[in-house]
């Protein structure tokens, strides 16, 4: 089964005023709003169960699925009502909403991109040893990166701007210096293998993903992939609204 998450309970903290009255999820971007654009992404590649967090005005977005009649798929809602459980904790709470033995494809709602979604739930062609995990990273521009040794594994992250390094490679710092990491952008989109499923229920109820991926990296195989050509915006900002539209178009 091709399943999927959408993180769509933020508080959109960066989009008011117009988060004031309504969702992240439900700003309109060229006529239809952002959850809208990331469902109809995510049904032509062919996923058949989704899986929506909420928090900031909840109801809203429940309404507008069951307006649209779950727009024909098997959509569930994991409740974070009470708490907002930051990306790590959202998945923890909605494991159980999942099927145990596919893989999960993650997915923020502000995130614009042309991005092949069957090629990434189908990692199995881009390693001999199916990873654990696949994170779609790149090379834009940013103050905080993940890490990556020549195997395209997963070794660490760092803040350029405050020089802070986190992960196996921060008790090593030597290792960077003989062995240059590359540094690469995440993108909020990411397939998890049910292999590591279990991992997290050995984290607390609150945490960010990126915590999980760091405590983990040394013992599991989480793979950067980059897609040739890759546009991909975060409309995270108001200014970026107008930037959305001329991407869709």
């Amino acid at each position: 089964m091709n399943q999927a998450m959408i993180f769509a309970a933020g508080l959109g903290t960066r989009l008011k005023p117009l988060t004031d009255t309504m969702p992240k999820a439900l700003v309109p971007v060229a006529g239809q709003p952002l959850l809208w654009h990331v469902i109809q992404k995510l049904k032509d590649a062919g996923f058949e169960r989704i899986v929506v967090n909420v928090h900031h005005f909840a109801q809203q977005i429940v309404d507008y699925l069951e307006v649209n009649s779950n727009f024909g798929l098997d959509i569930r809602i994991s409740d974070e009502s009470a708490q907002l459980l930051e990306t790590g904790g959202g998945i923890k709470k909605a494991l159980p909403l999942f099927d145990p033995d596919s893989p999960i494809l993650i997915h923020n709602v502000d995130i614009l991109s042309n991005v092949s979604l069957p090629s990434l739930i189908n990692f199995r062609h881009l390693s001999s040893d199916i990873p654990d995990a696949l994170l779609l990273v790149s090379q834009r521009k940013t103050k905080r990166y993940l890490l990556f040794n020549d195997a395209r594994s997963m070794v660490g992250w760092t803040n350029i701007e405050t020089g802070e390094v986190r992960g196996p490679v921060a008790s090593n710092p030597s290792a960077i210096i003989r062995h240059p990491l590359r540094k690469l952008a995440f993108s909020g989109i990411h397939v998890l293998s049910p292999k590591v499923f279990p991992l997290f229920q050995e984290m607390p109820e609150r945490f960010g993903i990126i915590d999980f991926y760091l405590k983990y990296c040394h013992q599991y195989t989480f793979l950067g992939y980059e897609q040739d050509g890759l546009r991909l915006l975060d409309v995270g900002k108001l200014d970026s609204l107008d930037q959305a539209e001329e991407f869709l178009q």
